[in-house]
């Protein structure tokens, strides 16, 4: 059996189609802090993305070095182990070297703008 017209119901809805008009214009507008275009070049993504994940692990790299520093420091490390880590910090920072030249990317380039949390690095 189909329910009776609700007047108010009816009402309502129409009434909120001004504010669906509203939202739909500002959709059509441009954000201003966003382009207008996106760069869809793929050497362009490549590079962007190869920045984001070697300041990542720039950032991983100096954190787990600051550790070791401290875990050295401490004494809680033989020198086996501190002379491997040692090693593995050095490969480390050799392969980030190889792989910023082959995108182009400077140490700069990695300390990515977090806006106000300030530099990544």
């Amino acid at each position: 059996m189909p329910e009776p017209h609700d007047h108010r119901r009816h009402e309502k809805v129409l009434a909120g189609t001004d504010a669906l008009d509203d939202f739909s214009r500002a959709l059509d507008r441009p954000a201003p802090a966003l382009p207008s275009r996106i760069n869809a070049d793929p050497q362009h993504v490549e590079r962007g993305l190869a920045r984001l994940v070697l300041a990542l692990i720039e950032l991983l790299r100096q954190l787990l070095e600051r550790q070791a520093v401290r875990r050295l420091e401490a004494g809680s490390l033989t020198d086996a182990e501190a002379e491997r880590l040692g090693h593995t910090f050095l490969l480390l920072q050799q392969r980030m070297g190889e792989l910023k030249k082959a995108f182009g990317l400077t140490d700069r380039d990695l300390n990515l703008d977090l806006g106000p949390l300030g530099r990544l690095l």
